[in-house]
């Protein structure tokens, strides 16, 4: 009985391990993704605005309101709320979403590329502190 138990946590630890290590992965991948981003926007400690808006606490941020940043009438009227689902339908098509924004990007297609950016977007608080 020792063994079996003995074996189930290690069967879990690895389990444990991999998941860490995917979302590791993510942020990763997802930071250098961003580098798509970088040169309309800052993320992270002491992100100022650049041609757009800074991103830190971008979930659960309505669209319009980083401060001192001159939006769009598009932007400021939207109704958005960011999240996860808002976020990664806007980044496919920024101009289809929301008409007449001042975001002047095609968009990202991949899925996957859609996922790990928003891992790494979401993870700063609105101070651009990486949420504990």
């Amino acid at each position: 009985m020792t063994k079996l138990t003995f074996g189930a946590l290690v069967a879990l630890a690895m389990t444990a391990a991999a998941s860490s290590s995917a979302i590791a992965q993510d942020v990763a991948a997802g930071k250098t993704s961003f580098n798509k981003c970088l040169a309309c926007h800052a993320i992270g400690e002491g992100a100022k605005n650049k041609v757009g808006p800074e991103l830190n606490g971008l979930n659960g941020r309505k669209s319009g309101t980083a401060p001192d940043y001159s939006y769009s009438d598009a932007n400021k009227n939207s109704g958005i709320t960011w999240d996860e689902a808002t976020f990664k339908e806007y980044i496919k098509d920024p101009k289809a979403k929301i008409p007449g924004t001042k975001m002047a990007f095609a968009g990202i297609k991949n899925e996957t590329e859609i996922n790990n950016l928003w891992t790494f977007i979401s993870q700063f608080d609105k101070d651009g502190k990486i949420k504990q």
